[in-house]
Parts: structure tokens; C-alpha cells; sequence
């Protein structure tokens, strides 16, 4: 009786997503319209959707600032001492309080500050900075100003950031005197003085907050000014309304060669997005407690540390901290415990590290868990095992979902505010998010079949929010995203849809394998590898075969307590793999390595391990934490009859 019931209010539910869905994309100009209500507009808007010019899809009209709503329509309306972030630094032992009537005092000080030097409408300022309040506030007061930000990961050296200089042109620059790594401080201004050497464009000027009781940093006199001894005297600064299709930032993706390439994200449709987000797919209500762990260099760093939950006017949390190492594993407990977390934001990565050094969670034990509701994954593969011990562990549900870089929030996952039932056994990214009409495509641009493994697509025009362009660079964006497929949107991911709707992503394009014409996903198989209980990480990579054109070859990363050698590890890989997928995958190979090259955004670069076994790698990527994993993954490759001498 009882499963009957569930199963009656599962559809019901589902019914209910399905007719806001068709509404988002049959009548996607009246959807949104209610959506954009959800903000505050300085002047209304003509059209959310003008698609006149495809793919370059506008919100026209309309005037907004995203300072405002982030911050001074809070305090407006009367909750000004509600604490708007909490910023918890096991490293330095500090946690600081910061109301939104306090961020608006400290924003409009730095604005106006930055009016001073100059800074307009439409000037770039990019900011350098650590997991840390002043980054959010360095964000804002941009914002505040109706100028654009570029926020460049701490962890990038002088090469980078002297590319994105060269590349954004900045008129000022905002830094940190420093950041924090459990083992070491990183000087900030040693790697952004390099960087300006080495660069064409040289700023005007350079605001360095000095990070005191850690590093106090030499400045230059003429270019660098101390933030807080500027700011005394400087008079607070107004927001500044700018045209909805104006952009907000500019986001240069990770791993960057060559040309650098700026996402440019519109300021009425972004804002539009992240906060119908925050209810319709998160759930969240308005005394929540937010925490997301990812950094403000990063995508989830800009839509959900910064704007996305400030938009929304609840506390969110900034850790400056690693999930095992400051100073055990017992830190998300303990952050879940202090603050009472409900929802949690985070990768995969971070699960795996915590089951790795706590398998049984007796670290959780003395902390009390009960606030949290749910936790997301997003930004890489999740594995099954991961997922099933997190849920475990924390005696929540956890619901992947899936987007980009590009789209600036969630394409796919479970909606939790519009009451769409979990999925809490499988790996699923969920239903299509309303306004994203997912389509899975063959080479030739034929729909695929259900369960087909295809092209992801999503047909134009995309919802409010996405890319508008990548900066100084039109003809790449078209070029880029919407020519494979006419009237599409190219994901560059691969995956597939069942017969529920539910989308699966099993890998980049890049990252599927043509075995002798069959087509596999690498993804798939690393499900069946990380099962195994003496495995770390691994991951699989296509190598070339003069019989299959190419074939999958994995490499793995024992645990420090295996209790199998590598040889044995590797035969019972093999076996696996023939066992749940067949003789079809050829896959005969698996190694161990001492570590895999990881981001720091926490994903596995496979495809420069795929480049390496071919003689092509060109250049490691700067956001690679340990670049030296590469000779011995070099290596490993050579016994195996690989990269015998790269180009």
C-alpha cells in the first residue's frame, strides 16, 4: 500500500516538472518573463529572449546591477544583520561573521575607491585573489560599477596570469598579499609581479589586500596601493544600472593554450538564472545555510559562492580548507556541525579523499549531522561507490547534476524545489533543467535512439544565463559551439537518454573509444575499476591498436593499505571489465602509476595522458597540481610499448 502511494506521488510529481518543462521550451519568452521578476530591474525589459541573430541569443532591454541585487536590496528591505557570509580558515584558525548591511559598507568603499582610479562601465579589472570574503567583495564592487570582472585562480603562476592580463587588458588589478596551502603560503604578489613583467598590457594600478599575521607583502609604490589604508578616505560609491545583455565577467576556462578563450556571461539573464536556481533545483529556503567547496576562480566559485546565494539572501559558507589534511579528515563534519549546514555543494574528488582516509567515517561520530538535507556533485565523473558511501556516511540523498563552464549553471539534474522524485541509486544527471530542450544526436545529425550513445545537443535558442560570446572572439563562438549541428547547441559531451527522459553523461566526445566500430565510453569503464577495494583513483584512456584503430588502457592508483600486488590488481581489472561489459571493450591492459595528473578544480586530465601514449603531448597544463606525475606516467607507458620519444 505504502509503495503504491510512493510510487502515485513520484508521477504526480513528474507530471508537474513536465508541464513547467514544455512551458520553458514551447513558450520560453512567457516562462522566463515570470522568471525575471525574481530580481530587482532598474528599467524593464523588452524581450528575454530576442534570438534574431542565432546562436547570439539577447535578454534586450531592461536595466539591472548585480551589486544591487545582491547586496543593497537585502539591506533595503530590512535584513541588513543577517550574516551573509561565514568564512571558516582552519590554516589561519579564524572564522569571520560578515552581515549583508557590513558587505555593502565594505563594497561600496572598494567601488568607489576604484571610481577614483577610473574603473567605468565596461572596463576590466581582474581579480587575484584567495577562498577568502574580500574576494566576493572585489567581485561586487566591479559588479557595483557596471565594469567587468576576470577572476584568475590563486593557484595559476605568472605565465597564466600574464595571458589573461595580456588578454582582458585590465585597467586595475586586485590581489591578495597571499594564499594558504595546508603545507605552504603562496605569494600572490610575487607571482603578479612577474606576471606584469612578462606582460604587453601593463595595468594602471594594483590594489593588494595584505592578508595580515601571514605574509605582508613589499609593494611598489607607484603602481600598488594597500586595499584597507586606500579605502579610508574614499567616498562610497552607487550602483551603477547597466543593459541586461551587458557582460557581467569575463571566465577564462581551465587548461588554457594558445588563445586565451573569456567566456563572456551576461549580467539580466545570469542573475535571472542563479536565482530561480537556488528554489527551483536546489530547494533551498530562505533561512538556509549554504555551503559550496569549490574556489572563486572557477565557475561554481562565481555562480555559487558568490552570486547565486547572495542573490537569493541567505549565509553561505567559504572554506579555506582541504576535506583530510587541516587538520584531519573530521573537517566537513565539523563545518556541518558549527554552522548548520543544509545543502552542500561539492566534486566527487572530495568524497573519494574522505572515504579514502576515514572508509568507515569514524570521524563523523562525534559531530552532529542532522542540519544537512542533501548534497550535490557536479564537475566530474561520480562513481557509484563514491555515491553509496557518501549517502551512507551522511545519511543524506545525493543528486548528481550536470553543466558547464559555458551554460554558467545546472543543464540537467534532479529539481528538488519543483518536487521531481530523487533517483538515489543511479548515476543518472537527472531531467533536463526547464529551458534546456536536450537532445542526444548521431554523426550525422539524426536523433538517437533511446539508450544510443550520441552527441549531446541542445537546441537552440539556449535559456537566459549561458555564454553570450567569448570575449574578443565572435567568429570563434560560432564556430566553436553551434556548427556541427544547425540549430544546436554543441555540449562536446557524449551520453545518452533512457526511456524516463533521464540523462546519462558518460564523457566528453573526446572521451569515447571506437573499438573496431564499437563505441565506448572510457566513464563506463571506470565505474567497473573504481569497484575494485585496492583502487585509489584510475582512469582510462584510449591507445592506438593497428588491428582496432584504438583501445582502452587503464591506469590505476593503489590504495596504501592494498592488500594485492599490482600485477594481481591489474589481471582482476581485465576480468572485471570482460565480466560486466565483454569481450567487446579489448580491454587487456592496466597499470599502476604513483599518481594521475588532477586539476585543481579536481578533474583527471585523460586526455593529455592520451596525447602522452601518442607522442603528443605539447604543454602540461598550469592547473595541474604534481606536473611531475608525467615522467612516471611517461614511463609506465614505455613498458607497455607507448610514448617511445615524445615530438
Amino acid at each position: 500500500m505504502m509503495a503504491a502511494k510512493k510510487n502515485y506521488q513520484d508521477r504526480k510529481r513528474k507530471a508537474s516538472y513536465e508541464t513547467v518543462f514544455a512551458e520553458s521550451v514551447q513558450h520560453p519568452e512567457r516562462f522566463w518573463s515570470k522568471a525575471a521578476q525574481l530580481i530587482s530591474w532598474s528599467k524593464p525589459w523588452k524581450r528575454v529572449l530576442d534570438n534574431t541573430y542565432e546562436p547570439f541569443t539577447k535578454f534586450v532591454g531592461g536595466e539591472v546591477n548585480a551589486c544591487y541585487n545582491a547586496i543593497d536590496r537585502h539591506v533595503e528591505a530590512g535584513r541588513g544583520a543577517k550574516v551573509a557570509l561565514i568564512h571558516d580558515s582552519p590554516l589561519i584558525g579564524v572564522v569571520r561573521k560578515i552581515t549583508y548591511s557590513e558587505l555593502q559598507e565594505k563594497i561600496s568603499k572598494l567601488a568607489g575607491l576604484l571610481t577614483r582610479l577610473g574603473v567605468s562601465k565596461g572596463d576590466r579589472v581582474i581579480i587575484y585573489m584567495p577562498l577568502i570574503p574580500e574576494t566576493v567583495m572585489a567581485m561586487l564592487a566591479v559588479a557595483r560599477l557596471g565594469a567587468i570582472h576576470s577572476v584568475v585562480f590563486g593557484g595559476f603562476a605568472a605565465s597564466e596570469l600574464c595571458s589573461r592580463i595580456d588578454h582582458a587588458e585590465p585597467k586595475v588589478i586586485i590581489a591578495a598579499s597571499c594564499g594558504m596551502e595546508p603545507s605552504r603560503v603562496v605569494n600572490y604578489v610575487d607571482e603578479l609581479n612577474e606576471a606584469i613583467a612578462l606582460a604587453n598590457h601593463k595595468p594602471s594600478k594594483c590594489i593588494v589586500y595584505q592578508r595580515k599575521g601571514i605574509i605582508i607583502a613589499d609593494l611598489d609604490p607607484v603602481r600598488d596601493m594597500d586595499w584597507e589604508e586606500a579605502i579610508k578616505n574614499v567616498e562610497c560609491a552607487p550602483c551603477i544600472p547597466v543593459e541586461a545583455n551587458d557582460p557581467l565577467y569575463i571566465l577564462y576556462t581551465s587548461g588554457t593554450t594558445g588563445e586565451p578563450k573569456g567566456i563572456l556571461r551576461p549580467v539580466g539573464g545570469h542573475l535571472v538564472m542563479l536565482m530561480y536556481t537556488m528554489k527551483a533545483l536546489y530547494g533551498l529556503d530562505q533561512d538556509d545555510i549554504w555551503w559550496s567547496t569549490s574556489d572563486f576562480g572557477w565557475v561554481v566559485g562565481h555562480s555559487y559562492m558568490c552570486y547565486g546565494p547572495l542573490l537569493y539572501g541567505i549565509t553561505s559558507i567559504i572554506y579555506e580548507g582541504k576535506p583530510t589534511t587541516t587538520p584531519d579528515p573530521s573537517s566537513y563534519y565539523r563545518i556541518i556541525n558549527d554552522y548548520g549546514v543544509n545543502a552542500i555543494f561539492t566534486i566527487p574528488t572530495a568524497m573519494r579523499l574522505l572515504k579514502q582516509e576515514d572508509p568507515e567515517g569514524k570521524y563523523s561520530i562525534e559531530y552532529d549531522l542532522s542540519s544537512l538535507r542533501q548534497i550535490w556533485f557536479a564537475g566530474e565523473h561520480l562513481d557509484l561507490s563514491t555515491k553509496l558511501w557518501t549517502e551512507q556516511i551522511f545519511d543524506v540523498p545525493t543528486t548528481n547534476h550536470w553543466w558547464q563552464t559555458e551554460t554558467g549553471s545546472v543543464i540537467s539534474g534532479t529539481c528538488l524545489g519543483l518536487k521531481v522524485p530523487c533517483n538515489d541509486t543511479d548515476l543518472t544527471v537527472g531531467l533536463p533543467f526547464p529551458g534546456y530542450n536536450i537532445k542526444i544526436l548521431r554523426k550525422d545529425g539524426s536523433t538517437a535512439d533511446i539508450n544510443e550513445l550520441g552527441r549531446i545537443a541542445i537546441r537552440l535558442p539556449l535559456p537566459p544565463g549561458t555564454l553570450s560570446s567569448l570575449y574578443k572572439s565572435n567568429e570563434r563562438f560560432a564556430k566553436t559551439y553551434f556548427t556541427k549541428y544547425t540549430g544546436y547547441y554543441d555540449t562536446m559531451d557524449a551520453g545518452y537518454l533512457d526511456k524516463d527522459g533521464l540523462l546519462y553523461v558518460t564523457a566528453r566526445a573526446d572521451d569515447i573509444i571506437n573499438v573496431a566500430g564499437h563505441r565506448l565510453s572510457t566513464l563506463a569503464l571506470e565505474n567497473i575499476i573504481h569497484s575494485h577495494p585496492d583502487i585509489s583513483t584510475a582512469c582510462v584512456i584510449s591507445v592506438p591498436d593497428e588491428i582496432k584503430n584504438e583501445v582502452p588502457l587503464c591506469l590505476f592508483v593503489m590504495k596504501e593499505d592494498a592488500l594485492l600486488n599490482e600485477f594481481v590488481i591489474a589481471k582482476e581489472l581485465v576480468g572485471m571489465v570482460r565480466e560486466h561489459i565483454g569481450a567487446v571493450a579489448s580491454f587487456r591492459q592496466a597499470i599502476a602509476v604513483r599518481d594521475l595528473p588532477i586539476t585543481r578544480s579536481g578533474k583527471i586530465c585523460r586526455k593529455s595522458i592520451a596525447d602522452l601514449a601518442r607522442n603528443k603531448l605539447k604543454k602540461i597544463s598550469g592547473t595541474v597540481v604534481d606536473p611531475t606525475v608525467y615522467a612516471d606516467i611517461e614511463e609506465a607507458l614505455r613498458k607497455l610499448g607507448y610514448c617511445k620519444g615524445t615530438e
